[in-house]
């Protein structure tokens, strides 16, 4: 899916945020009052908490909801910045080919896909394969049990870090993979029934035998909006949000992922990645071109293959520094989409459950951003995200037992909730968590376990209404 060019932009901008302000600027409702046999409950429903600012990403903020909606640069760059983020998006969008001397060569010789653009579609989350579908949008991360020589993940041996499921002609890939799911079932207090689908991976070595010991963690393709916002969040504000011992007793323990970042050969707070396991857009993107497309840049340059095959041997970058410094500029300044349907009762009534549920004390609302150096539009925005981006436990159900860095394997990074309502209409399917397991919004809060059961729980001694507004509020972010 490619976003719409960018002499239309600013035109479709201009129009969809003047009918959107002109709703905003309508008279709310009164909120829909709470109703259902949960006494206790309704007593600590806070009506007046509901927060009705559409504004998720401060002045980045684009009132856009179409399928093109998370691929919009953020309004308030200047020209210079519109200039680098262009350079970046077309970068982004490239395909790389296997044949030699042509501009965009460079693929492989192994792969997970051949662009940016291919897994992050409208710049928008990845999914699970269908069937009989290969793995397009979504990847493996692979290690042994053990730490590297920076304390990551242990490389599992000629397997590396990651397993490509592809590969060029001439190329073997390292892997086979497959799914298929088992349904689990549950009821709700009031006894409707919902059942959760299970997943089951197993993988076939293509160059090799396995090691025995090899670990595993799927991970679909995040979106990609509001990464400049998200690295633009001052350490200190993570740490203070941080408490790893539980110290107000409240059951949640949040912990910052220290990790090695190579671009300056030194430790730091992570933030991107479903284990916070990455703590630069820099090292994202650059780990991103060398893990799921085999292209080699300054930072990375060797292949993902080398010591597998004698076409792996080092050579020079196949991609420049500036390339990587554009798309992850490019990354950094795209626009957050603005929330939707502030005003309906249910909308509200969601918020007030979602808050009172428990839910924020991970999915933390707003946070303000400190200054990002050569990012003035991320800088000093008051933004509306909800995460805290720290590890927290999330049970036996959902841990993929792999450690990364400080993560142990039960712990994920709290995702960003903003957009989470558009994914259906950019990226045409509901499904959530890491591995895309969860098929709407409902069955993403029932799998939450560890630190978040107490939040699960509450959600499903609701009644169906209190359960339906908290879906609407989310579906409103």
């Amino acid at each position: 899916m490619r976003r719409p060019t960018h002499g239309l932009l600013f035109l479709t901008l201009l129009t969809v945020a003047a009918c959107e302000r002109q709703e905003i600027a309508t008279s709310p409702q009164p909120p829909l009052q709470p109703t259902g046999p949960l006494a206790d409950f309704q007593t600590a429903l806070d009506m007046s908490s509901v927060n009705p600012d559409p504004l998720s990403g401060g002045a980045t903020t684009v009132f856009d909801s179409s399928a093109g909606a998370f691929g919009l640069p953020a309004p308030n760059l200047d020209a210079t910045a519109l200039a680098q983020h262009t350079r970046g998006d077309v970068a982004f969008d490239q395909d790389f080919v296997a044949a030699p001397g042509l501009p965009n060569s460079g693929l492989g010789p192994l792969f997970n896909n051949n662009s940016c653009s291919a897994c992050h579609v409208g710049d928008g989350r990845g999914q699970p394969p269908a069937p009989g579908q290969p793995f397009t949008t979504m990847l493996f991360r692979a290690s042994i049990p053990g730490s590297d020589a920076v304390g990551g993940p242990k490389p599992a041996g000629q397997f590396g870090g990651q397993l490509q499921l592809m590969a060029i002609p001439g190329f073997t890939a390292e892997a086979s993979a497959q799914v298929f799911y088992v349904d689990s079932f549950g009821r709700f207090g009031d006894g409707t029934r919902y059942s959760l689908a299970v997943p089951h991976y197993s993988f076939a070595g293509n160059i090799g035998p396995l090691p025995g010991n090899l670990l595993t963690s799927p991970r679909v393709a995040p979106v990609n909006f509001g990464l400049g916002l998200l690295r633009a969040i001052p350490e200190a504000t993570l740490n203070q949000l941080a408490d790893p011992f539980d110290n107000n007793h409240d059951g949640i323990s949040g912990r910052v992922n220290t990790v090695f970042e190579a671009t300056i050969q030194r430790y730091v707070v992570g933030r991107f990645g479903w284990k916070a396991n990455v703590g630069t857009l820099t090292q994202q993107t650059a780990g991103a071109y060398n893990g799921d497309m085999g292209v080699t840049t300054a930072l990375f340059p060797a292949e993902n293959c080398e010591g597998e095959f004698t076409g792996c041997a080092r050579h020079a970058p196949e991609i420049s520094s500036q390339t990587v410094d554009d798309v992850a500029f490019y990354t950094a300044t795209l626009g957050v989409p603005a929330r939707r349907n502030i005003n309906d009762p249910t909308t509200q009534l969601g918020e007030a459950v979602f808050k009172a549920a428990g839910c924020g004390s991970c999915h933390t609302q707003t946070l303000t951003t400190g200054v990002l150096a050569g990012v003035p539009s991320v800088s000093n925005q008051r933004i509306h995200a909800y995460t805290d981006l720290l590890l927290h436990d999330m049970g036996a159900g959902l841990a993929d037992n792999r450690p990364d860095f400080d993560a142990n394997g039960r712990e994920f990074r709290t995702p960003p909730l903003w957009g989470v309502g558009l994914i259906h209409t950019v990226n045409g399917h509901t499904t959530f968590l890491h591995d895309g397991r969860a098929r709407n919004l409902e069955e993403a809060v029932l799998w939450h376990g560890g630190e978040g059961t107490n939040a699960r729980e509450r959600f499903k001694s609701f009644p169906a209404n209190y359960r339906r507004a908290l879906v609407a509020f989310l579906q409103s972010l």
